[in-house]
C-alpha cells in the first residue's frame, strides 16, 4: 500500500475509533478500556523494538513490529501503523536477512526516533478523545 507523494496520514482515524466503539456495542467501559490498554502497552511494545533492533534480534524485532503495527491499526493510530509498516518493509529486506546484526541498529537509528515521537502523540491524542 502506497501512499501518493507528500501524504501523511492521520494521527488517529476517529472513524476506526467510532466503528470501534460500535463494534462493542458501545459499551463505553469495554471500548474505553480497550483504548487505555492500547496506550498503556505502547511505551513497553517501543521498548521492545528498540532492544529487539540494538541487538540484532531480527525474529523479536519482527515480532515486536508486527505487534505494534497490528494494535496501532485497530485504535485507528494510522501514522503509527505507517511507521511500523516502513519499518517491516526494511525488516524483511534482503540486506537485513544477510547481516541482521549490523543492519538492525541502522534501523533503529532510521526509524526509532519517529516512531517513539509518533507514539507519544499518538497516546496523548488517543487520552484526549477516550
Amino acid at each position: 500500500m502506497t501512499e501518493p507523494d507528500g501524504y501523511i496520514r492521520p494521527l488517529v482515524d476517529r472513524s476506526v475509533l467510532d466503528a470501534l466503539r460500535s463494534e462493542l456495542d458501545e459499551d463505553e467501559g469495554v471500548w474505553r478500556a480497550f483504548v487505555r490498554n492500547y496506550i498503556a502497552h505502547l511505551p513497553n511494545r517501543i521498548e521492545k523494538l528498540r532492544l529487539t533492533l540494538t541487538t540484532g534480534d531480527l525474529d523479536g524485532a519482527l515480532d515486536a513490529v508486527l505487534s505494534l503495527k497490528t494494535s496501532s491499526q485497530m485504535v485507528g493510530a494510522e501514522r503509527l501503523a505507517g511507521l511500523a509498516l516502513d519499518l517491516e518493509r526494511s525488516l524483511r529486506d534482503e540486506d537485513t536477512y544477510a547481516d541482521p546484526v549490523r543492519r538492525l541498529p541502522q534501523l533503529a537509528v532510521a526509524h526509532l526516533a519517529r516512531i517513539g515521537q509518533c507514539a507519544q502523540q499518538t497516546g496523548s491524542l488517543l487520552r484526549d478523545y477516550g
